[in-house]
């Protein structure tokens, strides 16, 4: 051993081994830690995903727990017995019970129902109100046959037509095979306006009528409502319009009069005459004046029968149509208006019986319609106008004294009537041409003279006029001019013509002058007029000659040829 050698001693050799084993333990501690730390996160998120775990066990539980619960619903809901249907006959308030005569749930509130075809008292359900069942609504019946729901009026059913109303909302309806039923309304249909005629869903079994039905046949041929149309609207027409004016506003405006003179007002007008004169236009124009003159009366009714249409190729169904026209007429002239019924065309429905010149419906339709001109019921404050271009065709029964006993011809214009109506439909109001305004002084003046020059035009009976060369079985021949056949429809056409070419030439003339003029002119009158001729040549049928007169309007000997003009050719 060297000198220089350090000795250890025993105390250095034992710290020394001392502090060797601390430091293993010491690096044992901390791996140990490191170990329980992990172990902790580790730990940590295995509690986690166990929390997430368990939330969603208790969300499928209780998903589980309400599947469970609707399972348990649904198998008690399948369990009970079905509902069964009725309808409800009468309906009975609760009320103080008699103990000798009745058992308390007797005076419990109760209905009358109508049950596979037998008739029951069964009670309603505490849980429902007692108002909310009606007669006439089908309701649901529980296992104990009490009323458990209220389902409305049912929706379906057979159909039928009122033929009469009672004061105790029961009606006499008609079914398919003109059967009569006496049926009760519905609650729904207490404060409903029924009329004759109307269509109803009708329940045979339970005697209800539930519901009206918008299908009603007599309303597609009939409208109630008044026309705006005046007599103010038609010109040339004086003494046509006095007649029938004296005819039917005088028992209106001077009823004692009437009643003292034991004077009855006319039940029905015939107006006839060429087509276009403006019949339909006085019909219409008879209900507004009754409205505006006749003291007392703030409205009236126009029922616009459209003939056509009223016939039906079932028997009894036009003469049923029929009826039910007058008696809606009857109803509404009840409360004091006047009621107007108005029969347009009227040969294509009342044609003369066994004439042969149509089917032998007229046979039962004349005789209808004179049933209820001439009945027992009232026709007071009903007036029957009829138009016709045929009135030869129309059954002699009607036209007699005591049914259609005023008989009015509207005939063509002559040229006065002919300026009434072209001042109807030309006015200073519409446009006039600025140099018609220069040359005549003033607007007024320029459709004046427009006027009078278009008139002129028309009635000129001269070579360019000549329309027709009517040839009659004695052998006279006689030429018939364009005037013999104007209308206050033709003259309306020509004005509508005459408007629509100044509004051409006023787009022509623009394309090449921003400033240029409009308004109707003479010129423009005057085409027209020629265009209105050219096309009423293709109108004459000259095969059958005395036919086509006749419809015309023009009544002589018997024609058995036709040849049309033109210009004098």
């Amino acid at each position: 051993m060297s000198d220089n050698a350090p000795i250890e001693t025993p105390r250095e050799s034992v710290s020394a081994e001392v502090h060797t084993d601390l430091q293993q333990k010491y690096d044992s501690t901390r791996r140990r830690l490191a170990t329980l730390v992990e172990n902790n996160r580790q730990l940590r998120a295995d509690l986690d995903a166990a929390s997430r775990n368990n939330r969603r066990m208790v969300d499928i539980l209780n998903l589980t727990r309400e599947e469970i619960t609707d399972l348990k619903d649904s198998i008690a809901d399948n369990a009970q017995p079905p509902f069964n249907f009725a309808t409800v006959l009468e309906v009975h308030a609760g009320r103080e019970h008699d103990p000798a005569l009745e058992l308390p749930s007797v005076a419990r509130p109760s209905a009358d129902v109508l049950f596979s075809g037998r008739k029951m008292r069964t009670h309603i359900s505490p849980m429902l109100s007692s108002e909310a069942v009606t007669a006439g609504s089908e309701v649901l019946l529980d296992e104990a046959f009490s009323i458990v729901a209220v389902l409305g009026p049912n929706p379906t059913g057979d159909t039928g037509r009122v033929k009469e109303l009672f004061d105790d909302n029961r009606l006499l309806v008609v079914g398919r095979s003109d059967d009569e039923h006496v049926v009760t309304r519905a609650t729904e249909l207490h404060d409903a306006r029924l009329r004759v005629g109307d269509a109803v869903l009708v329940d045979y079994r339970s005697g209800f009528a539930t519901q009206v039905l918008d299908v009603s046949d007599v309303q597609d041929v009939m409208l109630e409502e008044v026309p705006d149309a005046t007599f103010d609207d038609i010109g040339g027409l004086g003494q046509q319009i006095g007649q029938i004016r004296d005819s039917v506003e005088l028992p209106f405006l001077y009823p004692e009069l009437y009643h003292e003179h034991h004077l009855q007002p006319p039940k029905g007008i015939l107006l006839y005459g060429p087509p276009g004169t403006g019949k339909t236009l006085i019909a219409k124009a008879v209900a507004q004046s009754l409205t505006g003159r006749v003291d007392g009366v703030d409205h009236s009714y126009f029922l616009n029968i459209k003939g056509p249409e009223l016939l039906n190729k079932y028997v009894g169904e036009t003469e049923r149509h029929i009826r039910t026209i007058f008696s809606r007429a009857r109803e509404m002239a009840s409360a004091g208006y006047p009621v107007v019924i108005f029969f347009d065309e009227m040969e294509s429905l009342f044609r003369t019986r066994g004439s042969g010149t149509s089917s032998d419906v007229e046979t039962t339709i004349v005789p209808q319609l004179l049933a209820e001109i001439d009945g027992v019921e009232s026709l007071q404050n009903v007036i029957v106008i009829g138009a016709s271009n045929r009135e030869d065709m129309i059954d002699p029964a009607i036209l007699r004294p005591g049914r259609l006993d005023v008989k009015i011809r509207v005939d063509r214009p002559d040229a006065n009537g002919a300026q009434e109506i072209f001042g109807i439909y030309l006015t200073p109001e519409i446009p006039v041409h600025p140099n018609e305004v220069m040359q005549h002084g003033g607007a007024q003046a320029a459709v004046e003279h427009m006027i009078d020059q278009t008139v002129e035009s028309l009635y000129a009976r001269d070579r360019d006029n000549e329309f027709v060369e009517v040839t009659y079985q004695d052998g006279t021949v006689v030429v018939l001019y364009f005037a013999d056949f104007v209308s206050g429809a033709t003259i309306a056409n020509i004005v509508d013509r005459a408007k629509r070419l100044a509004i051409k030439d006023y787009l022509d003339a623009r394309t090449t002058d921003a400033h240029a003029a409009k308004g109707v002119k003479t010129s423009h009158l005057l085409q027209a007029s020629s265009e209105e001729k050219a096309q009423q040549l293709d109108l004459p049928d000259t095969s059958a000659p005395q036919q086509w007169l006749r419809l015309a309007g023009h009544r002589g000997a018997q024609a058995i040829a036709l040849r049309v003009l033109q210009n004098g050719q």
